[in-house]
């Protein structure tokens, strides 16, 4: 079913306000909450909808699809977008060889997942002369169909990480199991938690300051487990495109 302007407005207000509650439930503040509206088979049009409708934030899984959408919604909002742009994120797999093909669309890449595409995107950003910040995906439900560093591999792999001086590391993010309960899913996202604030003690240096977690069916459980990052889809723009 296509989703109407009403609709969309509706689905919008009401994840801004159950994002509030979350975070009042957990005694945060809801301002340090940024909602990222997954376009993933979604329209540039659907999008500049959303655009308009306050949201600024979206989330691209493929290159393929998200870097021409990221154009289209450029044109077709034109002048009126220029002074307060759509940010977009990645928060997809993304392929070694496709790291060039990220780094000049994406404020924050949320899926760097192993040491080779880490050294892919600083080689790219090298060549710009420029920084990109990232965030580091962990495979805490330690399933083997997910991607991500373990825990034990990242503390591996993090003075070699931490070594790259075009890659700024923001924090972590990770994939919950689809499970029928969102309340099953705490366990991943309080682990998520505690190994950053781990690796707050083990290096200050960096800022840890992002958690990237939580989608349409457990982003409330995220929240009070201090998510700073909602990657939200379907509750936002209904069932997705083929």
């Amino acid at each position: 079913m296509e989703i109407t302007a009403a609709m969309l407005k509706a689905n919008i207000e009401k994840v801004q306000e159950r994002i509030v509650q979350a975070a009042q439930r957990a005694g945060r503040d809801e301002k340090r909450i940024t909602l990222v509206a997954v376009s993933k088979t979604h329209t540039p049009e659907l999008v500049v909808d959303a655009y308009r409708l306050g949201l600024r934030h979206f989330g691209e899984n493929r290159t393929v699809e998200g870097n021409p959408k990221i154009e289209a919604v450029a044109r077709l909002l034109g002048e009126t977008g220029a002074a307060d742009p759509p940010h977009w994120h990645m928060i997809g797999h993304v392929q070694s060889r496709k790291a060039k093909e990220v780094v000049a669309r994406y404020i924050l890449v949320h899926s760097v997942d192993h040491l080779r595409l880490a050294h892919r995107l600083e080689r790219a950003m090298a060549d710009q002369d420029s920084v990109l910040d990232v965030l580091l995906e962990i495979n805490i439900s330690g399933e083997e169909s997910k991607y991500g560093f373990t825990p034990p591999s990242l503390l591996a792999a993090l003075p070699e990480l931490l070594a790259l001086s075009h890659l700024r590391v923001r924090g972590l993010m990770t994939m919950a199991p689809i499970v029928p309960d969102p309340e099953l899913a705490r366990p991943v996202f309080a682990g998520l938690r505690r190994l950053r604030d781990d690796l707050r003690r083990r290096f200050p240096d960096v800022a840890w300051d992002e958690l990237s977690m939580g989608m349409t069916d457990d982003f409330e459980v995220a929240v009070e487990e201090g998510a700073t990052l909602v990657r939200i889809g379907r509750a936002i723009f209904g069932t997705r495109g083929v």
